[in-house]
Protein backbone atom coordinates (compact mmCIF):
# COMPACT_ATOMS: atom_id res chain seq x y z
CA UNK A 1 0.00 0.00 0.00
CA UNK A 2 1.15 3.52 -0.80
CA UNK A 3 1.68 5.90 2.31
CA UNK A 4 0.17 9.60 2.22
CA UNK A 5 1.35 12.32 4.15
CA UNK A 6 0.63 15.78 4.01
CA UNK A 7 3.69 18.72 4.98
CA UNK A 8 3.05 22.18 5.67
CA UNK A 9 5.25 24.98 4.31
CA UNK A 10 5.71 28.68 3.16
CA UNK A 11 6.72 28.32 -0.04
CA UNK A 12 6.79 25.51 -2.15
CA UNK A 13 9.12 25.32 -4.87
CA UNK A 14 8.81 23.35 -7.37
CA UNK A 15 12.13 22.45 -9.76
CA UNK A 16 15.67 22.75 -8.74
CA UNK A 17 16.56 24.16 -11.77
CA UNK A 18 19.02 28.07 -11.81
CA UNK A 19 15.39 29.29 -11.30
CA UNK A 20 14.58 26.83 -8.80
CA UNK A 21 17.32 27.07 -7.08
CA UNK A 22 17.40 30.93 -7.09
CA UNK A 23 13.43 31.30 -5.74
CA UNK A 24 13.95 28.95 -2.71
CA UNK A 25 17.20 30.32 -1.57
CA UNK A 26 16.19 33.78 -2.21
CA UNK A 27 12.93 32.94 -0.08
CA UNK A 28 14.84 30.65 2.49
CA UNK A 29 17.62 33.25 2.91
CA UNK A 30 15.16 35.86 3.90
CA UNK A 31 12.93 33.61 6.46
CA UNK A 32 10.53 32.13 5.23
CA UNK A 33 9.77 27.87 5.52
CA UNK A 34 10.72 26.93 2.17
CA UNK A 35 10.28 22.92 0.58
CA UNK A 36 12.74 22.91 -2.46
CA UNK A 37 11.23 19.51 -4.71
CA UNK A 38 13.44 17.94 -7.72
CA UNK A 39 12.90 14.61 -9.67
CA UNK A 40 16.21 13.96 -10.02
CA UNK A 41 18.93 13.67 -7.66
CA UNK A 42 21.15 16.68 -7.79
CA UNK A 43 20.22 20.16 -7.99
CA UNK A 44 20.92 22.63 -10.60
CA UNK A 45 19.00 21.32 -13.49
CA UNK A 46 20.48 21.80 -16.92
CA UNK A 47 23.58 23.47 -15.17
CA UNK A 48 24.54 20.26 -13.34
CA UNK A 49 22.76 17.20 -14.55
CA UNK A 50 22.24 18.55 -18.30
CA UNK A 51 26.19 19.47 -18.21
CA UNK A 52 25.89 22.80 -19.40
CA UNK A 53 29.00 24.32 -20.28
CA UNK A 54 28.97 27.71 -19.33
CA UNK A 55 26.85 30.14 -17.76
CA UNK A 56 25.46 31.75 -21.32
CA UNK A 57 24.39 35.06 -21.35
CA UNK A 58 24.31 37.65 -18.00
CA UNK A 59 21.94 39.55 -15.84
CA UNK A 60 21.96 41.88 -13.26
CA UNK A 61 21.13 39.43 -10.50
CA UNK A 62 23.48 39.66 -7.49
CA UNK A 63 22.61 35.97 -6.67
CA UNK A 64 24.20 35.47 -10.14
CA UNK A 65 27.43 37.24 -9.36
CA UNK A 66 27.24 35.26 -5.86
CA UNK A 67 27.10 31.83 -7.51
CA UNK A 68 29.98 32.65 -9.34
CA UNK A 69 32.15 34.09 -6.69
CA UNK A 70 31.73 31.25 -4.64
CA UNK A 71 32.50 28.47 -7.77
CA UNK A 72 35.38 30.51 -8.50
CA UNK A 73 37.35 30.21 -4.52
CA UNK A 74 39.55 27.06 -4.52
CA UNK A 75 40.01 27.03 -8.69
CA UNK A 76 43.65 25.25 -9.61
CA UNK A 77 45.39 26.11 -12.77
CA UNK A 78 44.67 28.69 -15.33
CA UNK A 79 41.33 29.65 -13.65
CA UNK A 80 42.68 29.63 -10.21
CA UNK A 81 41.25 32.26 -8.14
CA UNK A 82 39.47 33.58 -11.34
CA UNK A 83 35.53 34.63 -11.31
CA UNK A 84 34.63 32.41 -14.83
CA UNK A 85 31.74 31.74 -16.61
CA UNK A 86 32.58 27.96 -17.22
CA UNK A 87 31.02 25.48 -15.25
CA UNK A 88 32.66 22.49 -13.34
CA UNK A 89 29.50 20.06 -12.57
CA UNK A 90 30.74 18.57 -9.68
CA UNK A 91 31.58 21.53 -7.80
CA UNK A 92 28.35 23.53 -8.72
CA UNK A 93 26.11 20.51 -7.54
CA UNK A 94 28.09 20.88 -3.95
CA UNK A 95 28.15 24.37 -3.66
CA UNK A 96 23.70 24.42 -4.83
CA UNK A 97 23.50 22.05 -1.94
CA UNK A 98 25.32 23.64 0.85
CA UNK A 99 24.20 26.84 -0.02
CA UNK A 100 20.73 25.55 0.36
CA UNK A 101 21.76 23.99 3.85
CA UNK A 102 23.14 27.46 4.77
CA UNK A 103 19.64 29.03 4.72
CA UNK A 104 17.30 25.73 6.34
CA UNK A 105 16.30 24.90 2.91
CA UNK A 106 14.13 21.68 2.76
CA UNK A 107 15.27 19.89 -0.11
CA UNK A 108 13.02 16.49 -1.70
CA UNK A 109 15.25 14.90 -4.01
CA UNK A 110 14.47 12.02 -5.87
CA UNK A 111 10.56 13.56 -6.01
CA UNK A 112 8.24 13.81 -8.99
CA UNK A 113 5.50 16.68 -8.70
CA UNK A 114 2.74 15.09 -9.58
CA UNK A 115 -0.57 17.37 -9.40
CA UNK A 116 -1.60 20.66 -8.41
CA UNK A 117 -3.45 21.09 -5.11
CA UNK A 118 -6.55 23.72 -5.87
CA UNK A 119 -9.58 25.20 -4.37
CA UNK A 120 -11.22 27.12 -7.46
CA UNK A 121 -8.36 29.66 -9.00
CA UNK A 122 -6.23 29.17 -5.54
CA UNK A 123 -3.28 27.04 -5.60
CA UNK A 124 -2.96 25.64 -2.24
CA UNK A 125 0.30 23.48 -3.06
CA UNK A 126 1.15 20.31 -5.17
CA UNK A 127 1.08 16.38 -4.33
CA UNK A 128 4.25 15.10 -4.94
CA UNK A 129 5.52 11.05 -5.15
CA UNK A 130 8.57 9.70 -4.10
CA UNK A 131 9.53 6.07 -2.96
CA UNK A 132 8.56 6.43 0.71
CA UNK A 133 4.48 7.56 -0.93
CA UNK A 134 2.72 10.45 -2.13
CA UNK A 135 2.89 13.86 0.20
CA UNK A 136 0.58 16.35 -0.14
CA UNK A 137 2.46 19.54 0.34
CA UNK A 138 0.28 23.09 1.44
CA UNK A 139 2.07 26.21 0.68
CA UNK A 140 0.96 29.21 1.27
CA UNK A 141 2.60 30.42 -2.50
CA UNK A 142 3.76 27.54 -4.66
CA UNK A 143 6.29 28.19 -7.36
CA UNK A 144 6.30 26.38 -10.74
CA UNK A 145 10.19 26.34 -11.25
CA UNK A 146 10.06 22.83 -13.39
CA UNK A 147 10.63 24.32 -16.83
CA UNK A 148 7.53 22.89 -18.49
CA UNK A 149 5.24 24.48 -15.79
CA UNK A 150 4.17 20.83 -14.88
CA UNK A 151 1.86 22.19 -11.73
CA UNK A 152 0.65 25.14 -13.67
CA UNK A 153 -0.57 23.06 -16.11
CA UNK A 154 -2.41 20.90 -13.79
CA UNK A 155 -3.40 23.94 -11.59
CA UNK A 156 -5.43 24.82 -15.44
CA UNK A 157 -3.45 27.88 -15.59
CA UNK A 158 -3.27 28.70 -19.53
CA UNK A 159 -0.49 28.21 -21.54
CA UNK A 160 0.85 28.55 -25.60
CA UNK A 161 2.76 25.09 -26.64
CA UNK A 162 6.35 26.15 -28.14
CA UNK A 163 6.07 28.66 -31.27
CA UNK A 164 2.73 30.50 -31.40
CA UNK A 165 1.84 29.54 -35.06
CA UNK A 166 2.31 25.76 -35.24
CA UNK A 167 3.37 24.65 -31.85
CA UNK A 168 6.53 23.50 -32.92
CA UNK A 169 9.24 23.77 -30.50
CA UNK A 170 12.98 23.84 -30.38
CA UNK A 171 15.19 20.78 -31.00
CA UNK A 172 16.60 18.88 -27.83
CA UNK A 173 20.03 18.43 -26.78
CA UNK A 174 22.41 15.44 -24.47
CA UNK A 175 25.32 17.51 -23.73
CA UNK A 176 28.57 15.11 -23.69
CA UNK A 177 32.34 16.22 -22.59
CA UNK A 178 35.25 14.61 -24.63
CA UNK A 179 38.86 14.33 -23.66
CA UNK A 180 42.50 14.22 -24.98
CA UNK A 181 42.32 17.41 -26.88
CA UNK A 182 45.21 19.29 -27.66
CA UNK A 183 44.48 22.81 -26.32
CA UNK A 184 47.40 24.41 -27.70
CA UNK A 185 45.69 23.72 -30.93
CA UNK A 186 42.05 23.31 -30.42
CA UNK A 187 39.23 25.10 -32.15
CA UNK A 188 36.58 26.31 -29.89
CA UNK A 189 33.55 27.22 -31.91
CA UNK A 190 30.30 28.58 -29.81
CA UNK A 191 27.64 29.57 -31.84
CA UNK A 192 25.94 28.55 -34.99
CA UNK A 193 27.41 31.65 -36.83
CA UNK A 194 31.17 31.11 -35.98
CA UNK A 195 33.13 29.45 -38.63
CA UNK A 196 36.68 28.42 -39.25
CA UNK A 197 38.42 27.07 -42.47
CA UNK A 198 40.66 23.96 -42.85
CA UNK A 199 42.46 22.50 -45.72
CA UNK A 200 39.34 19.70 -46.33
CA UNK A 201 36.72 22.51 -45.70
CA UNK A 202 34.75 24.64 -43.45
CA UNK A 203 33.94 23.23 -40.10
CA UNK A 204 30.05 24.02 -39.64
CA UNK A 205 29.43 23.27 -43.34
CA UNK A 206 31.45 19.71 -42.75
CA UNK A 207 29.46 18.61 -40.05
CA UNK A 208 26.28 19.46 -41.48
CA UNK A 209 27.33 16.91 -44.58
CA UNK A 210 29.39 14.14 -42.39
CA UNK A 211 27.11 14.43 -39.02
CA UNK A 212 23.95 12.63 -39.64
CA UNK A 213 20.30 14.65 -39.29
CA UNK A 214 18.94 15.45 -37.14
CA UNK A 215 22.51 16.67 -35.93
CA UNK A 216 25.04 18.43 -38.45
CA UNK A 217 26.61 21.64 -36.51
CA UNK A 218 29.36 22.31 -34.74
CA UNK A 219 29.37 23.93 -30.92
CA UNK A 220 32.41 23.42 -29.37
CA UNK A 221 33.15 24.96 -25.18
CA UNK A 222 36.34 25.28 -23.09
CA UNK A 223 35.83 23.38 -19.81
CA UNK A 224 37.68 23.66 -16.17
CA UNK A 225 39.45 20.30 -16.82
CA UNK A 226 42.89 20.42 -19.42
CA UNK A 227 42.17 18.65 -22.24
CA UNK A 228 38.23 18.43 -21.68
CA UNK A 229 35.97 20.17 -24.32
CA UNK A 230 32.11 20.01 -23.70
CA UNK A 231 30.20 19.59 -26.76
CA UNK A 232 26.42 21.08 -27.72
CA UNK A 233 26.20 18.96 -30.71
CA UNK A 234 23.69 16.34 -30.65
CA UNK A 235 20.39 17.35 -32.08
CA UNK A 236 16.62 15.59 -31.96
CA UNK A 237 13.74 16.85 -33.26
CA UNK A 238 9.50 17.17 -33.30
CA UNK A 239 10.37 16.55 -29.33
CA UNK A 240 7.54 17.65 -26.85
CA UNK A 241 9.13 17.48 -23.51
CA UNK A 242 5.97 17.38 -22.14
CA UNK A 243 5.71 13.87 -23.36
CA UNK A 244 7.39 11.13 -21.46
CA UNK A 245 7.73 8.83 -24.76
CA UNK A 246 9.38 12.08 -26.82
CA UNK A 247 11.97 12.51 -23.65
CA UNK A 248 12.70 8.77 -24.35
CA UNK A 249 12.99 8.78 -27.83
CA UNK A 250 15.34 11.74 -27.76
CA UNK A 251 18.12 10.16 -25.18
CA UNK A 252 17.71 7.83 -27.50
CA UNK A 253 18.40 9.96 -30.33
CA UNK A 254 21.23 11.92 -29.38
CA UNK A 255 22.97 9.30 -27.80
CA UNK A 256 23.13 7.15 -31.46
CA UNK A 257 25.13 10.85 -32.39
CA UNK A 258 27.96 10.60 -30.24
CA UNK A 259 30.18 8.28 -31.77
CA UNK A 260 29.29 9.74 -35.47
CA UNK A 261 30.23 13.39 -33.57
CA UNK A 262 33.37 11.75 -32.27
CA UNK A 263 34.21 10.62 -35.59
CA UNK A 264 33.60 13.81 -37.32
CA UNK A 265 35.76 15.60 -34.58
CA UNK A 266 39.08 13.20 -35.03
CA UNK A 267 38.94 13.66 -38.88
CA UNK A 268 38.21 17.37 -39.26
CA UNK A 269 38.91 19.65 -36.25
CA UNK A 270 41.92 20.95 -35.31
CA UNK A 271 43.24 19.34 -31.91
CA UNK A 272 40.25 16.42 -31.40
CA UNK A 273 42.65 14.12 -33.32
CA UNK A 274 42.69 11.91 -30.02
CA UNK A 275 39.69 12.48 -28.63
CA UNK A 276 37.09 10.60 -26.36
CA UNK A 277 33.58 10.81 -25.01
CA UNK A 278 34.50 10.89 -20.85
CA UNK A 279 31.02 11.94 -19.65
CA UNK A 280 27.64 12.68 -20.78
CA UNK A 281 24.26 14.53 -19.31
CA UNK A 282 22.20 12.37 -17.11
CA UNK A 283 19.07 15.13 -18.18
CA UNK A 284 18.26 15.74 -21.85
CA UNK A 285 18.54 19.08 -22.22
CA UNK A 286 14.35 20.41 -23.54
CA UNK A 287 14.69 24.37 -24.59
CA UNK A 288 10.83 24.96 -24.77
CA UNK A 289 7.47 23.51 -23.83
CA UNK A 290 4.76 25.56 -22.44
CA UNK A 291 4.93 29.54 -22.53
CA UNK A 292 2.25 30.66 -19.95
CA UNK A 293 -0.13 33.50 -20.61
CA UNK A 294 0.51 35.85 -17.39
CA UNK A 295 -0.50 39.44 -16.74
CA UNK A 296 2.02 40.47 -19.15
CA UNK A 297 3.70 38.45 -22.07
CA UNK A 298 7.17 39.49 -22.93
CA UNK A 299 7.79 39.84 -26.70
CA UNK A 300 10.86 40.59 -28.72
CA UNK A 301 10.06 44.22 -29.48
CA UNK A 302 10.61 44.68 -25.34
CA UNK A 303 14.05 43.02 -25.76
CA UNK A 304 15.17 44.60 -29.24
CA UNK A 305 14.42 48.24 -27.26
CA UNK A 306 15.78 47.32 -23.88
CA UNK A 307 12.80 48.24 -22.74
CA UNK A 308 12.74 49.59 -18.65
CA UNK A 309 9.00 48.36 -17.00
CA UNK A 310 7.65 50.18 -13.90
CA UNK A 311 7.01 47.34 -12.46
CA UNK A 312 10.46 45.41 -13.15
CA UNK A 313 11.94 42.64 -10.93
CA UNK A 314 14.93 41.77 -13.55
CA UNK A 315 17.24 44.22 -14.94
CA UNK A 316 20.68 43.97 -17.37
CA UNK A 317 19.11 40.73 -18.58
CA UNK A 318 21.22 39.98 -22.20
CA UNK A 319 21.61 37.52 -24.00
CA UNK A 320 20.59 36.86 -27.91
CA UNK A 321 17.70 35.14 -29.98
CA UNK A 322 19.09 31.72 -29.27
CA UNK A 323 16.45 29.87 -31.60
CA UNK A 324 17.69 26.47 -32.60
CA UNK A 325 16.46 24.56 -35.84
CA UNK A 326 13.38 23.38 -35.55
CA UNK A 327 13.56 21.25 -38.13
CA UNK A 328 17.35 20.12 -38.16
CA UNK A 329 20.82 21.52 -37.38
CA UNK A 330 22.29 25.29 -36.81
CA UNK A 331 20.90 28.19 -35.99
CA UNK A 332 16.76 28.61 -36.85
CA UNK A 333 16.03 31.04 -39.55
CA UNK A 334 14.41 33.72 -36.61
CA UNK A 335 17.40 33.31 -34.33
CA UNK A 336 20.65 35.60 -34.12
CA UNK A 337 23.30 34.62 -32.17
CA UNK A 338 26.95 36.56 -32.90
CA UNK A 339 24.72 39.08 -35.11
CA UNK A 340 21.88 40.06 -32.46
CA UNK A 341 22.47 43.74 -32.38
CA UNK A 342 21.05 44.78 -29.41
CA UNK A 343 24.19 45.05 -26.91
CA UNK A 344 22.08 46.75 -23.57
CA UNK A 345 20.49 44.80 -20.74
CA UNK A 346 16.41 44.59 -20.70
CA UNK A 347 14.09 44.54 -17.92
CA UNK A 348 10.91 41.65 -16.99
CA UNK A 349 8.27 42.94 -15.53
CA UNK A 350 6.84 41.09 -12.35
CA UNK A 351 3.65 40.76 -14.20
CA UNK A 352 5.18 37.85 -16.22
CA UNK A 353 5.85 35.42 -13.00
CA UNK A 354 2.03 36.01 -12.48
CA UNK A 355 -0.35 33.38 -14.27
CA UNK A 356 -3.69 35.95 -15.53
CA UNK A 357 -6.46 33.99 -13.44
CA UNK A 358 -4.45 31.58 -10.75
CA UNK A 359 -3.69 32.43 -7.39
CA UNK A 360 -0.86 31.88 -4.98
CA UNK A 361 1.00 30.46 -8.34
CA UNK A 362 4.25 31.79 -9.59
CA UNK A 363 5.99 31.28 -12.75
CA UNK A 364 9.91 30.88 -12.45
CA UNK A 365 12.55 30.39 -15.27
CA UNK A 366 11.90 29.38 -18.89
CA UNK A 367 7.41 28.98 -18.41
CA UNK A 368 7.37 32.89 -17.43
CA UNK A 369 5.08 34.73 -19.44
CA UNK A 370 6.22 35.29 -23.14
CA UNK A 371 7.05 35.14 -26.83
CA UNK A 372 8.41 31.79 -28.78
CA UNK A 373 11.00 34.65 -30.06
CA UNK A 374 11.72 36.10 -26.87
CA UNK A 375 11.91 33.16 -24.55
CA UNK A 376 14.84 32.29 -26.61
CA UNK A 377 16.80 34.86 -24.99
CA UNK A 378 15.67 34.62 -21.17
CA UNK A 379 15.98 30.94 -21.17
CA UNK A 380 19.22 31.51 -20.71
CA UNK A 381 20.88 30.38 -17.24
CA UNK A 382 21.94 33.49 -15.35
CA UNK A 383 18.93 35.38 -16.80
CA UNK A 384 16.55 32.40 -15.28
CA UNK A 385 18.45 33.04 -11.96
CA UNK A 386 17.13 36.54 -11.81
CA UNK A 387 13.59 35.36 -12.70
CA UNK A 388 13.91 32.75 -9.73
CA UNK A 389 15.70 35.83 -7.36
CA UNK A 390 12.31 37.90 -7.94
CA UNK A 391 10.12 34.87 -7.46
CA UNK A 392 11.80 33.86 -4.12
CA UNK A 393 11.62 37.78 -2.86
CA UNK A 394 8.28 37.61 -3.91
CA UNK A 395 7.09 34.64 -2.29
CA UNK A 396 8.94 35.52 1.11
CA UNK A 397 7.19 38.85 1.55
CA UNK A 398 3.75 37.57 -0.04
CA UNK A 399 4.01 34.98 3.00
CA UNK A 400 5.52 37.01 5.75
CA UNK A 401 3.40 39.73 5.36
CA UNK A 402 0.14 37.88 4.88
CA UNK A 403 -0.53 39.67 1.66
CA UNK A 404 -1.49 38.49 -2.31
CA UNK A 405 1.07 38.38 -5.01
CA UNK A 406 -1.04 41.09 -6.74
CA UNK A 407 -0.92 43.35 -3.81
CA UNK A 408 3.04 43.42 -3.87
CA UNK A 409 4.94 46.19 -5.24
CA UNK A 410 7.74 45.53 -7.59
CA UNK A 411 10.07 48.16 -5.57
CA UNK A 412 9.29 45.88 -2.44
CA UNK A 413 10.74 42.95 -4.32
CA UNK A 414 13.98 45.09 -5.87
CA UNK A 415 14.78 45.62 -2.51
CA UNK A 416 14.29 42.52 -0.99
CA UNK A 417 17.28 41.59 -3.87
CA UNK A 418 19.12 44.48 -4.11
CA UNK A 419 18.79 46.05 -7.31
Amino acid sequence: MIKKYELHTDVLVLGSGPSGFAAAYTAAKNGAKVVLVEQGGEVGGISTSGLMSHWTGSCGSPLYYEILKRTAQGNEGEFKDKIIELIDPEKLKTLYLEMLDEVGCKLMLYTFAQDAICDGDRVLGATVFNKSGTTDIFAKITVDATGDGDIAAAAGAEFVLGRESDNKMQPATLMFKVGGVDYGRAVFLGSFESTYQTPDGELQALAKEHIPYPAGHILTYKSTLPGVVTCNMTNAVEIDGTVADDLTRATLTCRRQMDDIVSYLRRFVPGYENCFVISSASLIGIRETRHFKGRYTLNEQDILEAKVFDDYVVKDAYFNFDVHNITGAGLDKTGAQKHFKQKNGYTIPYRCLIPEVKENLLLCGRNISGTHIAHSNFRAMPICVGIGEAAGAAAYISTSQHRTLSEIDAKEIREVIGI
